[in-house]
């Protein structure tokens, strides 16, 4: 799974955008935050599984790995002074220690195989059914998203 940082998120609207090594950013909403967390920070680092849609990029999960920057001291902190860190809701679990290793339960780990089943059915196979492979970028993420799947698996 790919790591980068939170370049912006806005809790109110709902979304925002993680960097991506490999390419053009990553749009993250809210409904792919794991359970309790209702914001990001600028810097924050995150793990995301993602996919190509139509306006480019989308984050398919989420795992936060780090409360972000530590805030300034100067009260100039990210979005006005607000603590560094991604803010939970009341009852929140975490990110889902699993035990043994596991970043996900049961159920994500469903929904992620189900993503990756549409998206192997509407992006890869049609073009390697006209005789194409997908192209390298589109090669590579659905290479991660199935590594992914299969260290869950072990």
């Amino acid at each position: 799974m790919p790591t980068g940082n939170v370049k912006w998120y806005d809790a109110d609207r709902g979304f925002g955008f993680v960097s991506n090594p490999d390419g053009e950013d990553v749009y993250v909403g809210a409904s792919v935050l794991p359970q309790g967390v209702t914001d990001l920070v600028r810097g924050q680092r995150l793990e995301y599984d993602f996919a190509e849609a139509k306006k480019g990029p989308q984050a398919l999960r989420v795992t936060v790995l780090d409360d972000g920057p530590a805030p300034r001291g100067d009260g100039r902190g990210d979005r006005g002074g607000r603590r560094g860190g991604a803010r939970r809701s009341e009852g929140a679990s975490g990110q889902g220690g699993h035990g043994g290793g596991h970043r996900y339960t049961a159920d994500q780990l469903h929904e992620l195989v189900q993503d990756t089943i549409t998206l192997l059915e509407g992006r890869v196979q049609p073009s390697l059914e006209s005789g194409r492979r997908p192209d390298r970028k589109e090669g590579r993420q659905v290479a991660e998203i199935l590594r992914t799947i299969a260290r869950e698996l072990e």
